[in-house]
């Protein structure tokens, strides 16, 4: 069985809790940045994948947290600059995936794999996780503990 952050169309459990930018705010908007630095530093295509992928996922966080009073366009549009960005810059560093079958340019089979695949992660997984998260039930005690939280 293949992993399922790798291939044509993907789900990193990172860009599923991007999303929770929407509640908790500014610790996860440079959360993402920072994790994603850290793990693109270790596990490096580049220089180019250590400064854009990090900046993407902030962009992508920072869009989640400034629309987060409409929570699924918030979800849905805060996957565009990853698959926008990384993509962009992705066909330059690994073969083009095949994407449903389409005889695409790399570049354009890049950008539609990771931006597929981070819809799936941030707009399907993520948005359902900051459903959940949401639940009064659940932020109440966080709130009663001194958490910030954004609604």
């Amino acid at each position: 069985m293949a992993p399922i952050s790798f291939g044509p169309i993907q789900i990193r459990v990172a860009d599923a809790l991007i999303p929770l930018a929407a509640i908790f705010g500014w610790p996860v908007v440079v959360g993402a940045g920072l994790g994603c630095l850290a793990a693109n530093a270790y596990y490096s295509l580049g220089w180019i994948d250590v400064i854009l992928g990090p900046l993407a996922n902030l962009v992508s966080a920072y869009l989640v947290f400034i629309l987060r009073r409409r929570l699924f366009i918030a979800c849905t549009l805060g996957a565009l600059p990853i698959g926008f960005i990384v993509g962009g810059y992705l066909w330059l560093l690994l073969p083009p995936p095949s994407v449903f079958g389409l005889d695409l340019p790399s570049w354009a089979a890049m950008i539609v794999s990771i931006t597929s695949s981070t819809l799936l992660a941030t707009a399907g997984l993520g948005y359902l996780l900051l459903k959940t998260m949401a639940r009064k039930e659940i932020l109440e005690p966080l709130k009663l503990r001194g958490l910030r939280i954004y609604q």
